[in-house]
């Protein structure tokens, strides 16, 4: 399920590209300090898209993502450190990261 719904999504990122770059097909002319560009105002408007989403979702994983997991980790080696210390408790079956 989670296939077809990939090669759905993948489909529609396609077909939006398509119609954004036919759309916007003028050239557009990028200065970015020390090189010149001319591309098309389409190809120009989904790389800026696309550098903001990556850059954006790096930030969320290693602001909010990676503190969690790491939150996480301690907690269960503390768990296992007070099982080991002789409990008779049950042990839990917890996956790794």
């Amino acid at each position: 399920m989670k296939k077809v719904g990939f090669i759905i999504l993948a489909i529609a990122a396609i077909m939006i590209g398509l119609i954004v770059g036919t759309l916007n097909s003028a050239p557009v002319s990028l200065d970015l300090l020390w090189v010149q560009f001319e591309v098309p105002l389409g190809l120009a408007i989904l790389l800026g898209f696309s550098l903001g989403l990556l850059i954006g979702l790096t930030m969320i994983y290693m602001f909010r993502v990676l503190p969690l997991r790491l939150q996480l980790r301690k907690a269960r080696t503390a768990l296992a450190n007070k099982d080991k210390s002789g409990s008779d408790n049950l042990a839990l079956n917890l996956p790794d990261d």
